[in-house]
């Protein structure tokens, strides 16, 4: 009989656990007040006794809620008041990859550009090795692609941009031996639209932090020189290739780009003396813009 009681209250903690859980995601979702989400977040949960005050969701776990349902003032407040926290490896419900950045990855897969700019600008307060940037992202990606890779297959070129200005290696490479560069090149090769904006803001943007191009479907270029020369144009296919040095142009703006630091990226970007027509294309909104938007 006693097993019985136990049984059924063990049962109806679970059952209130889940309830209570889902009353926060819906709250998240629904963009409630910080201060109301954080009484919530917070809130003690009865377990058994060995597992009493348990927290229903740790700032990692929440912060990916912030990300999927796009609330910027709950996102700033978790990485300004926990950081350590909440950029560390959620619990195994959400996360099964110990070495994985699933906040970038989820900011990039929903396109929450501002989300991801904080994001990044927090990396740069709480260092980690291998760099937070250029870690797998996990989320069904098991190829070890990183939030770059993603950001260059979903073609989002703002995202693009925010994670090479803010460090990410544009040289990485995924288990098959594959860089961002590689993953923009398969999009241009498969696309039926030729020059597609996104994809060839995409390559540009990678161009321009790449001083020194390595990737693995250099061969390839060389066995369809008129397939690629019509996908990439002329100029920018012989450079590729290696037949011919990257234009003046390209050349300045990735010196200029190397000088800039990733800590103060993009405003940084956005203050150079240039004309805009030289500027990365997608280039993301200033921080205190940014700030504004919020």
């Amino acid at each position: 009989m006693a097993s019985l009681t136990v049984s059924s209250a063990a049962r109806n903690t679970e059952k209130h656990r889940k309830s209570f859980s889902l009353l926060f995601y819906r709250a998240v979702r629904d963009l409630k007040p910080v201060w109301m989400l954080e009484d919530m977040r917070t809130m003690e949960t009865f377990y058994q006794e060995d597992n009493a005050s348990h927290r229903i969701y740790t700032p990692s776990e929440a912060l990916l809620y912030a990300i999927v349902h796009d609330h910027q003032a709950y996102a700033q407040y978790l990485l300004s008041r926990y950081s350590d926290e909440a950029l560390a490896k959620p619990g195994e419900r959400f996360c099964c990859c110990p070495s994985s950045a699933p906040h970038l990855a989820m900011a990039v897969r929903y396109d929450r550009r501002c989300i991801l700019s904080l994001i990044l600008q927090e990396t740069h307060r709480v260092p980690s090795t291998p760099p937070y940037t250029d870690r797998a992202g996990c989320f069904h990606m098991e190829d070890g692609r990183t939030p770059l890779h993603l950001a260059c297959e979903l073609l989002r070129p703002e995202a693009v941009i925010l994670l090479l200005g803010n460090g990410a290696s544009p040289h990485t490479q995924d288990h098959n031996g594959l860089t961002p560069l590689d993953v923009t090149l398969e999009k241009l090769r498969d696309s039926k639209q030729l020059n597609g904006v996104e994809r060839r803001q995409c390559l540009d943007i990678l161009l321009m932090f790449m001083p020194k191009v390595h990737f693995k479907m250099k061969g390839a270029l060389g066995k369809e020189p008129e397939r690629w020369s019509e996908v990439l144009g002329e100029d920018t296919y012989k450079y590729l290739a290696g037949s011919s040095p990257g234009p003046l142009v390209l050349i300045a703006m990735q010196t200029i780009l190397m000088q800039l630091s990733p800590a103060t990226f993009p405003d940084s970007l956005h203050e150079l003396p240039i004309p805009s027509s030289l500027k990365p294309p997608g280039l993301p909104v200033a921080q205190r813009d940014r700030q504004r938007l919020m």
